[in-house]
């Protein structure tokens, strides 16, 4: 009977111990999930993020995800190039590509493609300017045009727009304002003549009375407007983790692309199952302080078209960073092939 008890003491005491090493192991785990920081802005073309850390994507990948928010798209590859940021979602500059060349960054991924069919980026022009006579983007020569930056997408997307549309860049003032929500006032105050914006902050301007739509980019150039990117130190010593990054991703660009970009048998935009559940999503950190009756409308407005599984556009990155060497904003040994890496997602088949 002291042999039994002793038994069931022992057995008692293992059980107690595989509790005790089960709680641990669970511990270990949760407190393995790798930090990473990504940096971005708050508009409609950063969804995929959104979802994916909303939606535990990240999580289910094994990352603790962190959001930072910046002005402007330079800051951002900026923030991954200092090492401040582990990942970047934002439009291509010359700044960007820059950096690229010397090695501090690898192009992973897409963001934004300008695609008709699909909202696109709007050619906006001031009541003022309008009434004046600028109704048309022919007749933008001569006026002024806001920009965040020299280099800047939007000196990217102005210079291809003035080329297709048939009138010299350099007839055109560009005002750099370092951050959109100058840009923005300084068209609303006439203080500017023209901007191009995204399409969830030009039509709701336009639909204000605050400014006039007179054209859409995708009208004159298909365009990769931004990217998925990371820096060098990550690709070659954290790869692992870049890989979960770019799943976690991908699921929020399905999600995305699903509620947002479905359409009939006729093209035509329409609602699916999700929609709304994306919108409560993306809601949170765009338009946030307005009323989902408000809200969901413009963010409706500004889901942009991204590419299945966020697949690169990179014959559209070769002629961007081509245009920015011609015109003296990026190195000519920047080499587009040195610093866009497929390994993690096929690029875009464009043929």
């Amino acid at each position: 009977m002291f042999s039994t008890r002793i038994r069931r003491a022992a057995r008692g005491a293992l059980a107690v111990a595989t509790v005790a090493t089960l709680s641990t192991a669970l511990v270990g785990i949760a407190n393995a999930a790798e930090k990473i920081n990504i940096a971005t802005l708050a508009f409609v073309s950063s969804a995929p993020l959104f979802i994916a850390k909303e939606k535990g994507y990240f999580a289910d990948e094994g990352l603790d995800a962190e959001l930072t928010f910046f002005r402007a798209a330079q800051p951002v590859s900026v923030a991954i190039a200092s090492g401040d940021a582990d990942f970047g979602v934002t439009a291509f500059t010359g700044g960007f590509f820059n950096l690229a060349a010397k090695g501090a960054l690898k192009v992973i991924g897409a963001q934004l493609h300008e695609e008709p069919g699909y909202d696109g980026s709007a050619i906006l022009v001031s009541n003022k300017a309008y009434d004046a006579g600028l109704t048309k983007v022919e007749q933008l020569a001569g006026h002024s045009f806001a920009i965040s930056q020299v280099g800047s997408s939007f000196h990217y997307m102005i210079g291809n727009v003035a080329e297709k549309a048939g009138f010299d860049l350099a007839s055109m003032q560009l005002k750099p304002l370092q951050a959109v929500p100058n840009m923005i006032g300084a068209l609303k105050t006439g203080q500017v003549d023209s901007m191009i914006i995204v399409p969830h902050i030009a039509k709701p301007l336009a639909n204000a009375g605050a400014a006039h739509i007179i054209g859409w980019v995708n009208d004159y150039v298909p365009y990769q407007v931004g990217g998925l990117f990371t820096s060098v130190r990550n690709i070659e010593e954290r790869r692992d983790v870049v890989a979960h990054f770019v799943a976690a991703y991908q699921k929020g660009v399905a999600d995305y692309r699903a509620a947002l970009l479905a359409t009939d048998g006729n093209g035509k935009l329409v609602k699916s199952e999700t929609t709304d559940e994306i919108l409560k999503i993306v809601h949170k950190y765009v338009y946030a302080e307005d009323p989902e009756e408000k809200a969901f409308p413009k963010i409706r407005n500004g889901a942009m078209f991204i590419t299945k599984d966020a697949k690169l556009d990179v014959a559209d990155v070769k002629k961007q960073v081509k245009w920015y060497q011609d015109r003296g904003y990026v190195s000519k040994d920047a080499n587009p092939d040195d610093f866009i890496d497929t390994s993690f997602i096929p690029p875009l088949d464009t043929k």
